[in-house]
């Protein structure tokens, strides 16, 4: 089991870094359901890692200098389920801190991400996307 739990803690670990975070997609499996919960511009159900990558990662890395960046805080492993508890630590194009905390349930077959569904701050994602593009789209 430290086996496993050891490889999750890396792979969640290349999220610190946009430069490591292909290590991290290269995990996720193409036709992956992800389900981003709440009330903002990212929430919805992606059928595909592209399809989420391109509305929320990609989306995000407009608004936020040097892209997205997510530290792991805590990591839970039980089987094929994978609890990460994750920080952001990037900041706005405004300048503003996005220390934004997430929750992802992942839900693993083998060793690709297969389902997730994860849980964020609705009001501070919707904030930061909105004010951060409307600010790019007037300058």
């Amino acid at each position: 089991m430290n086996d496993i739990r050891n490889d999750r803690a890396a792979l969640f670990a290349y999220l610190q870094d946009p430069a490591t975070q292909p290590d991290f997609w290269a995990r996720v499996a193409d036709d992956v359901d992800w389900t981003v919960e709440g009330t903002h511009p990212l929430a919805g159900r992606y059928r595909s890692k592209n399809e989420f990558t391109a509305a929320t990662f990609a989306r995000l890395a407009r608004v936020l200098e040097g892209g997205v960046k997510l530290s792991v805080e805590h990591l839970y492993v039980d089987g094929n389920t994978t609890v990460a508890e994750l920080v952001s630590t990037s900041t706005t194009k405004e300048g503003a801190p996005f220390d934004n905390r997430y929750c992802w349930v992942c839900r693993f077959d083998g060793d690709m991400i297969a389902e997730v569904r994860a849980y964020l701050d609705s009001a501070m994602v919707g904030y930061a996307v909105l004010r951060n593009e409307r600010s790019r789209q007037a300058g």
